[in-house]
Formats: structure tokens, sequence, C-alpha cells
């Protein structure tokens, strides 16, 4: 069996990894550079995925990812201005219902991790064009470096603004939310005499100030990153780890008037700035003290529900195909999980190929939209930290708070 995944994403390369290990032939094709695009620092890991990274990647991998991780989340924290200093004012356990319990992973350092080792199947600077079903099953597409190549399986990893959905099935669309956000980090060492660190803990935190909701979670890696690396995946390139350091993530919300035009990460700080300026000062300090050339602005989408579709050797994962901002990327790898193990038993012979994919699709489609309600509007969410989505561009905001 030879699978050609579109995407170079957490559940691309989470599929990919999972595919190796099989046995599986796999071709990985992404639009971007190898730096990829902004989307935020960081993702929300909850048992999802982590039981897809357990189950796809090798040991070392799977070492690494969990050596890198922060400490265990398992409330949501509310703050407030209280006789002039920010402090706690409500607290709500991660029972699952709305944020179930997890860990923060950075996103670059957890996607720098499922890369290692996919050197020779992941072809950069080519995304996917259009693709065609061919007469004997298999499937050929053509991508923008001008190469085309033929599989027996078609994945769309490739995000909100997925080709191979937009082909696949033209029906489903992305509906702006119309609630735009500015995402950010900051160097745990510029709030470290603010009191923030120790107030919140490994907890993500919102705070309400006015009209204004900031959330924030703070990441202290478990291991420090270089002596991870030494100890599980020397093969991980160095530069990843070395500057690496503990930081907090924040996310503003903000309206379609406050956000206009920005798209450089300098203006998008800028303009985050301007909107702290009212703020409690320690949570200025949070955003006058960030990276700017991490600073996004983030406008999210939704997909309505898809009816199901008939089955064949194109599907779809994530956020090419999912309706819940707030969950990409675990949801990603979760669909990354059952793919590759629906693939494993087409492989085997246990299942047939259609049989085996479209049974991954009807899981993927049972829970893919944990806050709708049953007449498939979306209910409203607390802001989240992380982010899995594009800058500016209608994306999907990530979990976190």
């Amino acid at each position: 069996m030879r699978v050609i995944v579109a995407g170079a994403g957490l559940g691309g390369l989470t599929l990919a990894q999972g595919l190796r290990r099989s046995g599986i032939d796999v071709a990985v094709y992404e639009r971007d550079g190898a730096h990829g695009r902004p989307q935020g620092v960081s993702l929300h890991l909850d048992e999802r995925g982590t039981a897809a990274l357990r189950a796809c990647l090798p040991p070392g991998h799977r070492a690494m990812a969990e050596a890198t991780l922060g400490g265990p989340r398992n409330r949501t924290l509310l703050l407030s201005e209280v006789d002039g200093e920010l402090a706690i004012v409500g607290s709500r356990p991660a029972d699952g219902t709305r944020v179930r319990p997890g860990r923060q992973a950075s996103r670059r350092l957890l996607r720098a991790v499922l890369l290692t080792g996919l050197e020779d199947t992941v072809r950069f600077g080519a995304a996917l064009t259009r693709f065609e079903l061919c007469s004997d099953g298999t499937v050929r597409a053509w991508f923008s470096d001008g190469t085309t190549d033929i599989a027996d399986v078609l994945v769309g990893a490739d995000g909100v603004g997925s080709t191979v959905r937009r082909q696949y099935l033209p029906h489903a669309r992305v509906v702006d939310s119309g609630r735009p956000m500015l995402m950010g980090a900051t160097p745990l060492r510029a709030v470290a005499a603010t009191g923030l660190p120790e107030l919140i803990g490994h907890s993500p935190a919102a705070a309400q100030v006015g009209d204004t909701t900031v959330a924030m979670g703070i990441h202290r890696f478990a291991e420090p990153p270089t002596a991870a690396r030494r100890r599980w995946l020397p093969a991980m390139p160095a530069g990843v780890v070395d500057s690496a350091e503990n930081y907090v993530m924040w996310a503003m919300a903000v309206t379609q008037e406050q956000l206009g035009t920005v798209e450089a990460p300098a203006n998008v700080w800028s303009l985050a700035t301007e909107l702290a300026a009212d703020l409690h000062p320690t949570l200025r300090t949070v955003v006058e003290q960030a990276w700017p050339d991490v600073t996004v602005a983030i406008r999210v989408g939704v997909i309505p529900p898809v009816p199901k579709w008939p089955v064949g050797p194109v599907t779809v994962i994530g956020d090419a195909i999912h309706l819940a901002p707030g969950f990409g990327g675990n949801l990603a790898m979760q669909d990354a999980h059952r793919l590759r193990d629906a693939l494993v038993r087409a492989e085997r012979g246990e299942q047939s190929l259609l049989a085996a994919i479209g049974a991954a699709e009807d899981a993927m489609r049972r829970d893919s939209n944990p806050h709708a309600d049953l007449g498939g509007r979306v209910m409203p969410r607390e802001p989240r930290d992380g982010a899995a989505a594009e800058p500016v561009g209608i994306g999907t905001a990530e979990a976190g708070a």
C-alpha cells in the first residue's frame, strides 16, 4: 500500500510516523517551507493527542515529546483585579465536559519531534493543486512544484483551507465565526517578578478586565529540552531545542474593528500592546514583553457538520474537516491514529481498504463536534491558548484554557 498525505501539520506527521512504523509506504507533501507558518506557540495536549503519539511514534520520539511537556493542567482559573492585585476569583475542574485534563506542549518542539526521521518522506514547497481518481482505484495527485504522484490513498491533512476538501467535498464550507484573537508568547523570565507564575502554576487562566479577556498558560518544560534531546532523540535538529525556554502563552479576544488589516507579526504585537494599555500591570507586562515575531492574529473559522459522504480512496483529517475550534491538534492526531490503525487492518487483509477508511471516517464524525448542540449550532466557548490556525486568514483556535 502507498499513501499520500497532503499537509505536514500535527495530524499529517503523526499519520506519517505511524504508517512508516507499520511498514506502509507514505509520502508527505507540504505547501510551506520546513519552518512552516506562524500558528501560535502552544497546544493543550489531552488524552486523545497523547494516545496518538504513544501509538504512532517510535519510543525515542515518544519520550522526547513527553519530556518537553509542561505540568499537569487539571483546572481552569478565572482571574480578576481585586484591590489592585490580580487574584483568582474562580476555578473550574477540567472534568472532560468542556475542558479535558492534559499538559501543555510547545508546538514548535512537537512538530520538530514529528519531523525527525521523516527527512526522506516530507517534500516541502509542494502544495497539492488537484487530484484524480484513476480507473484502477488509485489516486493521482498534482503538486505546485510540477510533480505528480500516485497512491492507493490520498489523505487531506492540509488544514482549514484544504485543497483536498474543496475538490472532494465542495459542499463543506468554512464559516468565519466573527471572533478574532491575538495570540503570542512571552519568556517566563520576563514576568518572574510579577507573581503570575506562582499565582496560576501550570493551570490555564482567563483574566476578565472590563470588556477585555486575556487567556494565559505557563509552560515549564518537565525536562530541559537540550538534555531531553541528548537523552532521547539525538537525531532531532539541535537548533530547535537550543533556543527553547519556559514561556507564558497568551491570547486576547478582539473585535473585527480592532483587528483591522494588520498582518505582520510586529504590527500585530504593536496592536496587542496598544489594546493592553489599560489592563492590570501584570497583564500589560505579559503582552509588552512578548516575542514580537511569534505574535499572530487569528480569525477563527468553523466547518458546519458535513453529512456522511461516499467512501473512497480519498479522505480528510483534522482541521480539513472538523467543526470545533479549540481542539484541532488533538482531533487531528486522534484522526491520524484511527486512520493509521484502519490502513494497517487493510494492509493485513483484515478488512477491505474502503471499509477500513469508512470505519475511520464514521468514528471521526461521531466525536468531531463536541461543542455543537443537537441543531448543529456552535455553542459559546471560553478563549483558549494555543493555535492551529492560519494567521489573519480564517483558521481554528487551538485548545488550552
